[in-house]
């Protein structure tokens, strides 16, 4: 849910909720009613699921997020292997999804396992969290968070009907997001600085559930 709009909510008063699953678990792991779901988090687990974050310490450094209870699935149907690559040994499914969990049991997704970025210096960085911030800014219509040369490049994909309609040209653009890079380094922490900005021409490849192919950005030159 893109922070922004959430606060905004919240200061109005709308209600929503925000619940978090998959279907190999019916599909609702955890969730909170509007009234005490915390920004950010996608609340607690759900009267029949067991939720926990493997990591050393679930409230500050993220873990993949597990879970077992009696709304998940018995296994992927005729295919064993497949059920057990996700479900271990004690019953635990592995959502391949990364998470934090505060002492009230709040779970927040940070970010999918798959997509984590590491550093040589061995700092984390969660692409989904910068491209949140980034999808906000001017004229961004949708954003990639690479890793080239131990240095993070945001590929940006610009919304050029509403640039050109505002009489912006191709350099202006290039500028905007320049400034977006700057203003948007000013809110992250030093080891996950922007070095440089890439314009997209395309919108960038998708799955069928309209997710980004990450795989096929990840060795862009340039």
């Amino acid at each position: 849910f893109n922070a922004e709009v959430e606060a905004f909510l919240k200061k109005i008063g709308f209600p929503y909720t925000v619940a978090y699953g998959m279907t190999e678990c019916g599909p609702i792991i955890c969730s909170s009613r509007w009234e005490t779901l915390k920004l950010a988090s996608c609340g607690k687990a759900t009267n029949r699921m067991e939720v926990r974050i493997d990591s050393p310490d679930p409230e500050t450094h993220a873990g993949e997020i597990v879970c077992r209870g009696m709304n998940m699935m018995l296994g992927y149907y005729k295919n064993p292997e497949a059920t057990a690559q996700i479900i271990d040994t004690n019953g635990w499914l592995h959502t391949g999804d990364l998470g934090t969990v505060d002492e009230e049991g709040y779970v927040t997704v940070r970010g999918r396992s798959k997509n984590l970025l590491l550093t040589s210096s061995g700092q984390n960085i969660y692409p989904e969290e910068i491209e949140s911030k980034l999808n906000n800014m001017p004229y961004v219509a949708e954003s990639l968070i690479v890793l080239q040369h131990e240095k993070l490049v945001a590929m940006i994909y610009p919304d050029f009907d509403d640039a050109f309609a505002h009489g912006l040209q191709q350099t202006d653009i290039q500028k905007v997001m320049e400034q977006n890079r700057i203003e948007l380094n000013q809110q992250l922490p030093n080891y996950s600085q922007i070095s440089k900005i890439k314009i997209h021409f395309e919108e960038f490849e998708k799955t069928a559930k309209k997710s980004i192919k990450r795989f096929m950005y990840q060795e862009a030159k340039g």
